[in-house]
């Protein structure tokens, strides 16, 4: 469908490749993040939790840090999907694609990546317009969450081919909040368009940021953003007015920035 027409007629409606949710949890209201941990014992940490994400990055000690390599190749858009919180594309196969983030002498493979507005993580006291998270998972399941950041400026052409064929309403939950995906014939993606070619960042320990709110999640925050278009702001933001978990305590956690 066109972008044009998604924008007029679209209504409100983790890290493994599809998010698995057995309990409905919300961002507001009585299923809202203050009440996480008590829908379901799994979502114990998102309220007890002490390394719990996203946070205001307002200070940071500078350190020798390994750069971040991204490896991302073009390949079909298979794994779509409106999960009635944010709009995800899946990697199912995520060993063989090709999509890869090398830190130092660790790879790991993209598993899925999602879009909040505005922006989870804030900066100096302020969010952006927006954020993606690319989640990626080493061999030995430890995982990775990278931040972008968007700002409102330029169309991005990666950002209109999803947003082209988002589905219109919550797709199909086949079990415990699994949903349908949709695969787009004739499609090719590379996340490549999501990344700034400036890649210093920020980084420190937390958690997924929404149920079951996972610690041990090593958070890379990139420095610099990325353009989107207002039009393409306000075309998400009609499906998801506010998907952003409330900033969390650093609890004495330290925020490592790279020269």
């Amino acid at each position: 469908m066109a972008f044009a027409l998604l924008v007029v007629s679209v209504a409100l409606a983790s890290t493994s490749s599809q998010a698995q949710w057995k309990t409905r949890w919300e961002y507001e209201g009585a299923k809202g993040a203050d009440h996480w941990s008590e829908l379901d014992p799994d979502y114990a940490p998102c309220n007890a939790g002490k390394e719990q994400s996203p946070i205001d990055i307002r200070a940071s000690v500078k350190a020798v840090l390994p750069a971040l390599k991204f490896e991302s190749r073009s390949g079909p858009l298979e794994y779509l999907v409106n999960n009635g919180y944010t709009i995800r594309v899946n990697y199912h196969d995520a060993a063989g694609t090709g999509n890869l983030l090398i830190v130092g002498d660790k790879t790991y493979q993209l598993t899925q990546f999602h879009f909040h507005h505005p922006s989870e993580e804030y900066i100096h006291g302020k969010p952006y317009d927006m954020v993606a998270h690319l989640m990626y998972q080493s061999s030995d399941a430890k995982v990775v969450g990278v931040a972008v950041l968007l700002k409102a400026g330029r169309s991005n052409a990666t950002i209109k081919q999803i947003w082209d064929h988002i589905p219109l309403t919550e797709s199909k939950v086949l079990s415990d909040f699994n949903h349908q995906e949709e695969k787009v014939a004739g499609i090719e993606i590379n996340p490549a368009g999501l990344l700034p070619h400036d890649v210093a960042y920020y980084t420190y320990m937390g958690s997924l940021t929404a149920p079951p709110c996972t610690e041990g999640v090593t958070w890379f925050v990139l420095k610099t953003p990325i353009e989107i278009s207002v039009e393409q702001i306000n075309a998400f933001a009609r499906l998801y007015p506010h998907d952003a978990r409330p900033i969390q305590p650093l609890n004495g956690r330290v925020v490592k920035e790279s020269q």
